[in-house]
């Protein structure tokens, strides 16, 4: 025990590598906010504050770390592109018109440089070739799409 006393900042060191070593295996990030406050025991050892303000600072730092850092770091890792597999990926995207589309007749649409069979969304509407319209949905081979509202000029 006096050994740990008399080395007090390189225990405070070696208790935030062993933490931060446990960290890489753990992947929490519970474990490397306690090794920052250890560094920061560490610190204040150095500084030669007495013993239980290291312990006071150590365990702010931890806290501290663990509620204002640790959900940003988390969020942040834990978000990233949607993800869009197979047909899916092409509802939202415009495709143009190469076969008129009726609600009586399938038509045909070239999106992402594939043909498609088509359908109107509104089974009233009729759309001519050469138009640009958006995919509602896709069921089966057969996307459903809806004219683009154009600006005349």
């Amino acid at each position: 025990m006096d050994w740990i006393r008399d080395h007090l900042w390189e225990t405070w060191l070696g208790l935030g590598i062993v933490l931060g070593v446990a960290e890489m295996f753990s992947l929490d990030l519970i474990l490397g906010m306690l090794a920052v406050g250890a560094l920061v025991g560490m610190v204040a050892a150095v500084a030669g504050l007495a013993i239980p303000l290291q312990i006071l600072c150590a365990a702010g730092a931890s806290v501290a770390m663990l509620a204002l850092v640790r959900p940003t770091v988390v969020k942040r890792l834990h978000s990233g592109p949607e993800l869009s597999l197979g047909h899916g990926k092409l509802v939202g995207r415009t495709a143009l018109v190469t076969a008129d589309i009726t609600g009586l007749s399938t038509g045909r649409i070239k999106v992402a440089g594939e043909e498609w069979s088509a359908l109107p969304y509104d089974e009233h509407l009729s759309i001519a070739a050469g138009e640009t319209v958006e995919i509602l949905q896709i069921k089966g081979a057969t996307a459903y799409v809806h004219p683009v509202a154009r600006l005349e000029s």
